[in-house]
């Protein structure tokens, strides 16, 4: 037994090196540092929305290549329009890939959810905020009860929402009547949230101006709450390079949609929609739960986490979503119809989400995985169409691509595992 008894220091030899903590290495070497930290976990599998980036840009510069129409500004925004509905859709898909859990239903709900809203405003003269606000909440409650079989009574998430994939299909024809279409009128709140632009410059700038602040800010305000606790924190000229990186993107793209027309709401919209759920997921004792159930149930369930509760909420949040996207798709084409949710839907909505970064195997996600997934599909949707290839190809080179995600993903799973970061 040492002197001084089991407490007592044990001694280091005055030449030794003492032991870093590996999340310090950014913040004791600067930029240096950051780049090490960013070797490290690619070499572990911490790979990011570093794939989807880079196939971003491929696919960009490969359609742009091939028609330089692809990269005008008019089908960028077109298309930042086009991606509007499967995102959103894609936003609520996350939620529940999180949980390493399936929604085989958005696509049905948002199609019955959008003939909600049609048939009361168009068909019964009802106000157009009742309709929607009864669209958005039939869409709440179709995933309460998702979420009250799965959660409460065992049936598992496939089965839930296949079957609700059948029935809530068949719902949506009968509320549609025997004409099976209901047109929109153009000037109701679902077409006008849709197809209304701004025009002004200072929209779009303004817009990457608040982004770009809103980003400092809130990196600034955690560095200085982290500093206050003692606990790790970045560096100055790391969150420097962090904002120079999104003000070069945010004001590229304010230039480009300025190119047309200008901001299109829908698009905004869709970014607060990404911002706020980011913010309810990273910076919410609930969104930690989320994560926290995602990545081990039995840990979550022993740590006094009300398991029942997370997962049928996380049901409501997708149906709630594929009931926003079903309406912002019924004003794209301005009708709601007995093909409305149907197609390929409810493939992109998934394919957008995996695509995107989020795991299927679930505890690793964000809702900005449903941004960058819709605008890889959109963008091969698009480049396709102007190179004026059939939806075979579409669907096989969508497909190649859901592929390699997956492959990607359960890869990078395997090589944290063995690097021990599982």
């Amino acid at each position: 037994m040492p002197v001084g008894g089991v407490n007592a220091p044990v001694p280091v030899a005055p030449d030794a090196t003492p032991a870093v903590d590996p999340r310090l290495i950014v913040r004791q070497e600067g930029i240096a540092g950051y780049l090490g930290e960013f070797r490290r976990r690619v070499s572990s599998g911490e790979l990011g929305s570093l794939p989807v980036v880079l196939a971003l840009i491929v696919i960009w510069a490969v359609f742009g290549s091939l028609n330089s129409s692809f990269l005008s500004a008019q089908n960028l925004s077109n298309l930042s329009q086009q991606i509007v509905g499967t995102g959103m859709i894609a936003i609520g898909v996350v939620f529940v890939l999180l949980l390493g859990e399936i929604d085989l239903s958005v696509g049905s709900v948002s199609g019955l959810c959008a003939a909600i809203f049609a048939v009361l405003d168009v068909t019964h003269g009802v106000n157009q905020w009742v309709a929607l606000i009864c669209a958005i909440l039939s869409g709440t409650m179709i995933g309460l009860l998702h979420g009250f079989f799965f959660a409460r009574v065992g049936v598992p998430a496939f089965v839930v929402t296949l079957a609700g994939n059948l029935g809530w299909n068949g719902l949506m024809l009968q509320v549609l009547g025997s004409s099976g279409t209901v047109n929109l009128s153009g000037k109701d709140i679902v077409s006008r949230l849709y197809s209304t632009i701004y025009g002004q410059q200072f929209a779009a700038y303004g817009l990457a101006t608040a982004a770009v602040l809103l980003f400092l800010g809130a990196a600034l305000l955690d560095t200085r709450r982290r500093r206050a606790a003692g606990v790790p924190y970045r560096p100055v000229t790391d969150i420097a390079l962090r904002t120079a990186v999104l003000a070069i993107v945010a004001y590229l793209a304010a230039y480009t949609l300025n190119q047309y027309k200008g901001l299109p709401l829908a698009l905004l919209v869709f970014l607060i929609f990404i911002v706020v759920l980011d913010f309810v997921l990273r910076r919410t004792s609930y969104g930690r739960q989320v994560f926290a159930l995602g990545g081990n149930i039995e840990g979550a369930r022993r740590a006094g986490i009300n398991v029942p509760w997370i997962r049928m909420s996380v049901f409501m949040i997708c149906s709630t979503m594929a009931a926003i996207g079903g309406l912002f798709l019924a004003a794209q084409i301005q009708s709601a119809s007995q093909t409305s949710g149907g197609g390929n839907l409810l493939m992109n909505a998934i394919a957008a989400a995996v695509i995107g970064g989020t795991s299927l195997f679930g505890g690793r996600g964000s809702t900005w995985s449903a941004l960058l997934g819709a605008l890889v599909i959109g963008s091969i949707l698009s480049g396709m169409n102007i190179q004026g290839l059939s939806n075979a190809f579409q669907f096989m080179i969508t497909g190649a691509v859901l592929l390699a995600a997956v492959v990607i993903d359960s890869l990078a799973r395997r090589t944290q595992k063995a690097a021990g970061r599982a």
